[in-house]
């Protein structure tokens, strides 16, 4: 038996492509719209992830020289701190040196003072003192 193709053959080929002309219409278009517009905002959150990526980069690089710089403000300003208590230091300290050389003068000019009172003191009476020594050593009184 053999297949006569008839005017039936030409009306399943035209059904065939009007079904795959309304597929595409209604089914194939919108689903490959749907991926396109799927790949355009997945490629977009790719974008906007790289630049968030970049900027958190540049943020972080900013950040680092920032603590860096703070850091080197720091230490210099310990040290002119610590500078400016070390000549502190030595201003009280000499000063108390000085003080007390001056207090230590006062006092040693006033012993030399007193010795020379008493000296003076003790000269006056060293005809008196050697008189009573003289008496005793000889044991009667001497005039």
């Amino acid at each position: 038996m053999a297949v006569i193709p008839d005017w039936t053959l030409f009306v399943q080929m035209g059904n065939f492509i009007l079904l795959i002309f309304l597929l595409n219409v209604i089914l194939y278009k919108p689903i490959r719209q749907i991926l396109i517009e799927r790949k355009k905002k997945i490629q977009g959150y790719k974008e906007g992830i790289e630049t968030l990526q970049q900027d958190a980069s540049e943020s972080q690089r900013t950040f680092q020289a920032k603590i860096s710089e703070a850091r080197g403000q720091g230490v210099q300003e310990k040290e002119a701190l610590k500078q400016a208590g070390q000549e502190e230091e030595k201003r009280v300290v000499d000063e108390i040196n000085r003080k007390a050389q001056a207090e230590l003068e006062a006092v040693c000019a006033q012993i030399a003072k007193d010795a020379e009172d008493a000296r003076r003191g003790l000269e006056k009476e060293i005809g008196i003192f050697s008189g009573t020594i003289a008496e005793k050593i000889l044991g009667r009184a001497v005039s």
